[in-house]
Order: structure tokens, then sequence, then C-alpha cells
């Protein structure tokens, strides 16, 4: 049950922490109503600024019941779990249509309620003392949870449910840090929504006055969270040297923060031990900021705190842990050590993971790029020779793509084929022991793949119109053939056992990896952030990685067709040659891949599974990559759809 998403133990889960995030389900006050239909039981919960409609009918048939909830007028509900919004409430008596044993959760939830935060931030005033343990006390506290938090976490870079409607924020956890210039706390903040789950972010904060105050105003103006009238300000306390310090020394001396509830606990790793109580001199924060914070310390630690907390081992710190103590790879920067909050029986959760830091050219991104522009450089210099050359593999393609990229894309797939190795390489560990992929697991991931194609063609047949017309053909083709590729993904269930899972990096792509000049080093295994913990954490087929590189090789050849540096006379011409170049690269990385792994238990040993398998694969990711595109970059939709026309027509 553990290992399937829709057993009674996950449908158990799920209801235990929605009743969890609604207090009004164990404190509120309890109000019947009285639906003239009485097989229908409705009552309301309230607690604060809570309010939840339950809704049973007690009947084996269908009934429709209607509600008397002209007090809450203008109120919309919004089913629990679904997160759907039911049409608004009126004067009017609100009617509902429940089937046989139906029961509905509602979260009445006003038009307006909590402030948004806008592009242009007016950063707000606090009256109070400049002083952490005055602003958590009973008055203060209130303005910061009611007024400030909320203006500034959905600002920022790595807070991730900006389109959710906010309930309140509270601050739950508050240890200091306290360093030898400066004190720090490290708050954690509850952010609950009325239309999904409560999450938890990591908010490290202190105060700076004078100088050091004009310093982060002028530098990190987004991490200043309010002003004191004095002029001192609240701030994002990653931008304080102290508390970067302080974060370190936590980890190295295997020191115990006191908080609240719990304590933080530094733990080193082997990354440390050739060290003697290491110090560092200097660090800086690193400028890209998207779902976590990075911080370098001296050039030769690199530590990401982690700003969604959740309850558990998160992947990155487990699987950097388990290859560098267990499977001794050389491929990924060492494990360093990691903080970890703790609280009585419950699960420890990783605050931060700190690793040797890699010095590297480039990452394998950026690097192909490069590589792919200079292939189109040499066809646009051949151009006459080109124009009616067969796109297939010759010395004449060859020679367009050079000798250098191909070796190094042969290098990725051995390093790829390594990594999967060392995933698989203990039997004694239940964590990352591999488990047979039979057939319950091939339909749980039919029944995803299904789900994810059932809603992304819905999304693009709503969304067509919108796309640049030149794409629009290709879209409404790739809307013609949903059938044909779900025949495609169906196929996976006629295979019988189909080689084993094992632990996989699980968001595997080119920017996952960087090249030192000579080699490759990989990164980042903590999964796709928006799924659960406990999702990124299953074992999986490796060939989910294989086909998120390959797609990663397609996007790199369209992306560097698309720069501004490339003349848009040249594109038509160049379109066909990027499809050659994605392709040959995917097939050598492939090639490799499979020659390092041969005879491996995760690794279908007929050819025919390994191609049903793979296409499956890529169908899926390239159905993913449609629904991103359209709700982010819609002129690059075509990558995907074109993806998905070269695998069905392929042979």
């Amino acid at each position: 049950q553990q290992k399937n998403l829709s057993s009674l133990l996950w449908w158990m889960r799920r209801v235990i922490a929605m009743r969890k995030n609604f207090k009004a389900f164990s404190r509120g006050t309890l109000e019947f109503l009285y639906p003239d239909n009485a097989k229908v039981l409705a009552f309301l919960r309230k607690s604060e600024n809570e309010t939840v409609l339950v809704v049973v009918n007690l009947s084996r048939f269908a009934q429709a019941a209607e509600l008397d909830l002209s007090a809450y007028a203008g109120s919309i509900p919004i089913e629990m779990f679904s997160r759907n919004h039911f049409p608004v409430i009126r004067k009017s008596g609100y009617s509902l249509t429940l089937g046989p044993h139906t029961c509905y959760w509602f979260a009445l939830q006003p038009k307006a309620e909590l402030p948004k935060a806008t592009k242009k931030r007016i950063i707000p005033s606090l009256t109070a003392q400049p002083n952490l343990q005055t602003l958590l006390s009973d008055g203060e506290r209130a303005v910061l949870e009611r007024k400030i938090l909320p203006g500034y976490l959905p600002g920022c870079r790595w807070f991730g449910a900006k389109a959710r409607t906010l309930r309140e924020m509270k601050i739950i956890e508050c240890p200091t840090l306290v360093g030898n210039s400066s004190t720090a706390q490290l708050w954690f903040v509850e952010v609950s929504y009325i239309d999904g789950p409560t999450e938890t972010y990591a908010l490290p904060v202190a105060i700076a006055s004078g100088e050091a105050a004009r310093g982060v105003s002028q530098t990190a103006p987004h991490a200043v969270i309010a002003r004191f009238d004095d002029g001192s300000v609240l701030h994002d306390a990653i931008w304080d040297t102290g508390f970067r310090s302080q974060l370190f020394e936590t980890i190295a001396n295997a020191q115990h923060q006191k908080g609240q509830n719990g304590e933080l606990v530094g733990m080193p790793g082997k990354g440390l031990t050739g060290d003697s109580l290491p110090t560092v001199a200097s660090s800086h924060v690193l400028g890209i900021e998207q779902s976590n914070s990075s911080i370098v310390f001296d050039n030769k630690y690199f530590l990401k705190l982690y700003r969604k907390l959740e309850d558990g081992i998160n992947p990155d710190v487990e699987v950097t842990r388990f290859l560098t103590d267990r499977a001794n790879f050389p491929h990924v920067p060492a494990f360093g050590g990691s903080i970890e909050y703790r609280r009585g029986k419950a699960e420890p959760t990783v605050v931060c993971l700190l690793q040797n830091a890699v010095t590297s050219e480039s990452d394998a991104w950026t690097m192909t790029l490069d590589h792919v522009g200079r292939f189109y450089d040499r066809v646009l210099a051949r151009k006459a020779d080109l124009q009616n050359e067969p796109t297939r593999a010759g010395p004449l393609l060859t020679e367009m793509i050079g000798g250098v990229y191909p070796e190094k894309t042969k290098l990725l797939g051995q390093r790829t084929g390594e990594l999967h190795i060392a995933l698989a390489s203990v039997q004694d560990d239940r964590g990352f022991a591999p488990e047979p992929f039979n057939a319950m697991a091939q339909r749980s991931v039919f029944q995803s793949m299904r789900a994810l194609l059932r809603r992304t063609t819905s999304l693009l047949a709503k969304k067509i119109e919108d796309l640049p017309e030149k794409f629009q053909i290709e879209a409404r083709e790739v809307l013609a053939a949903e059938k044909a590729i779900l025949e495609r993904e169906k196929r996976i269930l006629d295979r019988g056992s189909i080689a084993a899972k094992i632990r996989v990096h699980g968001d595997f792509h080119l920017g996952q990896v960087l090249y030192t000049g000579k080699d490759f080093i990989i990164l980042d295994f903590e999964g796709e952030p928006a799924r659960p913990l406990s999702e990124r954490k299953l074992k999986r087929s490796v060939l989910r990685d294989v086909a998120g590189m390959m797609r990663s090789f397609q996007y790199a050849a369209y992306s560097a067709l698309w720069q501004p540096a490339m003349r848009p006379e040249d594109v038509p011409f160049l379109e066909r040659w990027a499809d050659v170049w994605y392709r040959e690269m995917s097939s050598i990385f492939l090639q490799s891949y499979l020659k390092t792994t041969a005879g491996a238990v995760f690794v279908p040993q007929k050819s025919d599974d390994l191609q049903i398998l793979l296409e499956a694969y890529l169908l899926d990711k390239a159905v993913y990559e449609i629904g991103y595109e359209l709700n982010n970059r819609p002129d690059w939709v075509v990558i995907p759809i074109r993806g998905i026309k070269h695998i069905l027509e392929a042979t």
C-alpha cells in the first residue's frame, strides 16, 4: 500500500492530514443545519477565521438538499480535497446533489481575506523595538503574522504557492543561532490556504542597523522584510555574514540549537572528515535563487538552505549521503553534512545540505548550447551543399556535428549508467535495494501517464487558439493523436515483469550536470519540488531518467535555434537540422548508457521491452512538457509537440 498512491493507506493519510489542517474540525463550534431532506446531514464547524461545512448523504440512494447559508452570502465553498470552487453562496437557498453515501467537506472562504503581494512591494514599517524577541511577543507577533509576512513571502522566488489563496501565516518555531558578529533566528512559518494543504517555509531573519542596514537595502532590496522607525531593517538572514558562518559551524561542530518545540542538530559528513574542525573565512550567496537558497563558503563548500520544509529526510540529502558513504560514487559533490530539525518522536526535517563545492567550466546545458550553436554555424556555412542533403547519418553529418560533443555525450551516458549502478549496488538498505517492476507497478505507472495525458490534451484544446498560428496545425495533429499516444503507453501493461525499479535522480536533464573540463558531476537529487516528499522517494524505472536527458537534448537544440543572435531567415532552414542534431545526440547518449549498464537488473534485457518502455517514458515526459509550456512559455510548446510527433513517426 505504501507503493500504491491510490491505496487505502494513502487515502487515510490524506484524510488525517486534511483534518489536521483545519482546527475547526476538532475545536470549532458546532452548528447543525436542517435541510428539508432528512436523509442529508449538514453542519458547520467554526474556529477563529475558519468555517467548515460538512454535508453527508446518509442514504444509499442519490439525494438533493437545499441549505440555508444566507449568513455566508458572498462566500465560496471550496471542496477541500479537489480544491474545486463551487458556486458562490447567495441569499437564496444553496442547492446540492449528493451521490449515495457521499460526504463533502467545504471550506467557506470570503472572496477577499489576506492581502496579496504586488509586483512593486512597499516595504512596511514596524513601530516595535528592533529586537527579535520583542517581535515575537504577543502583540507584535500578530502584526508579523497578519500583515508583514503575508505581504513578503508570496513575493519571494522560492515561495511555491503563488497561485493559491492564503488563509493565514503563523511562526511555529524560532531557534536562535548566535554567531560571533550577530544574532539571527530561523523562523518556521506555517502557511495555510483555503484551497490547498498547509505548508511550512524556512525564513532566517536578522536585524541590521546603521551601515549594515544600508548595505542590505542596496545589495539585496528583495531581502528586506520591514523597516523600523530608527532606520534598522528586518531582513532575510542569508544576507548576514555571521548567520551564514553559524550555519556552517552548526554542521561542522555538530552543534545543537534549541527552539521552542525542538532543536536544530548539525550532522557532519564525509566531506568534512578530512578537516579537523574546519572554519571558513568568507561566504557569499549565489544570485540564482529558485526553490532553495544557495551559499558558497571559501569556494570550498556549497550549502543549500531548503525553503519549503517537509517531515522526513529530503531525497537530496538521502541520495547524496548514500552515494558518498555507501557507494563511493565520485561523480557527485561529496556529502559534507546537514542540519536537521528534530522534535520528539516526529520524523526529522532536513533544513540544510552541505556539500563539497565543485569547480566547473559550466553546467552541461550551457556547454551544450555552445556546441549546438557551432553546429548551426557549420550547417549555415555549408547551406548550399546541404539544401538537398538527406537528413540522415553519414560522413557529412558527422563533419557538421564535429567530434568533440559526441564524445562528451558518450561520457555523459556512461556516467548516467554508473550512477544507476551505484544506486542499485546494495541489498541491505530497504531505501535503495532494487525491487521488481511488476504488473501492479506497471499499472500504477500507466494510470499516472493516462491521467496526465487527459489533463494535458484538455488544456491544449482550451488554449490552442492562443498559440502562434504557425504552431496550431501541429498542435491539432497531437490532439488527434491522443489515442495513438495512449496506445503506445498502454503497451507497458503487456510486458510481464520489466527489469527492476531503483532509486533514480527524478528530475534529470542537462541543467542538473556540471562539466569540469574533463568530466561530469551530477547534482540535485531533490526531485521535482512540486511533488510530495514521499512521492519523490519512490523507486522507479531508470528509463525515466534516460528519457528526461534525451528530451533535454531537443530543448537545447531549439533553445540555441531561438537565440537572439540567430537570424530569423535562417531558422526555417535550420529547424530540420535541429531535429537531426538532437536525435543523433539522443542516440549516442542512449547507446553509451546501455553499453555501461549491460546486464544490470534495472535494464530490460529484451530489445522490445526496452523500446516499449522507453517510448512510453519519452511520450509521458513530452506530454508533461506541453502542460508546463502552455502555462509558462506558449511559444515553446512546439518543442514537446514535435518531440511527440517524432516518437510516433519512428519505426
